[in-house]
């Protein structure tokens, strides 16, 4: 109970603070806003509708990126997983991939798919490819010897010991992935529409900037770490549903 009340308390206190500090020291609201002004520009894009085309978008990208490229990565961390020959061949060139910067490939992606949603949504699923194919991998390599003797002593398939022993097994490890899969889902959506987007909160953030609105930009920052934890928050409902249905069966 002491901590409910305390994780309810401190964003409070913080905001009372940052709300302090900005009256009494005089600074621009330019330089930092209270959370007044910044609480004010919310209001006024939520309620004239404004934000949420791009809300909409931003959230269709970060969709989109995130299926795709855990799709992808899945498959090819089982894939490399179960042929010994691939994963020596392939595997530097995947690490190759990950070691460059997203944001030096992006003028790449706008050059190859134009600007607009087809972009970020490219740079969002290479964001979000390796996590799950390092963690489907790891998971599949962790796999008990002795439950794996077992099925080839009961002349199990390659196929049925992948779905039946492999899989449920290495799931917690590659739900893991997923985790961090959503989160930099997120951040590639928006960096991406930084570099070549025309909607999106990433867009309206470089807009803001432009019209020197700070406070829009912080409402900006807030519409967005709300869509992060609300994603995040229904990633775990998952993964506890999906990990609660493998314990019953």
């Amino acid at each position: 109970m002491t901590t409910r009340i305390a994780a309810i308390l401190l964003p409070l206190l913080l905001l009372a603070g940052w709300e302090g500090y900005c009256r009494w020291s005089g600074i621009p609201a330019l330089v930092l806003p209270p959370p007044s002004a910044v609480g004010a520009a919310l209001w006024s894009g939520l309620a004239s509708g404004r934000l949420l085309p791009h809300l909409a978008v931003t959230a269709a990208e970060m969709a989109l990126g995130l299926g795709i490229g855990c799709l992808v990565g899945f498959v090819a961390g089982v894939a490399l997983a179960e042929v010994a020959g691939l994963r020596r061949l392939l595997y530097p060139y995947v690490i190759a991939s990950q070691v460059v910067p997203k944001l030096a490939l992006a003028p790449l992606f706008i050059l190859w798919f134009g600007f607009g949603m087809t972009s970020t949504v490219a740079i969002t699923a290479l964001i979000c490819f390796f996590p799950l194919l390092e963690n489907t991998l790891t998971g599949l390599d962790r796999v008990d010897p002795a439950k794996q003797e077992l099925f080839r002593m009961l002349r199990a398939g390659r196929w049925r010991t992948l779905t039946r022993l492999k899989i449920p097994a290495g799931l917690p490890v590659i739900l893991a992935g997923l985790r961090v899969a959503v989160v930099l889902a997120l951040v590639g959506a928006v960096v991406g529409e930084f570099i070549g987007g025309r909607q999106g909160l990433g867009a309206s953030i470089i807009a803001a900037q432009g019209m020197m609105d700070t406070p829009l930009m912080f409402a900006l920052f807030a519409v967005i770490t709300a869509l992060g934890m609300l994603v995040y928050q229904a990633t775990l409902l998952i993964e506890r549903w999906l990990l609660s249905r493998q314990a019953k069966g």
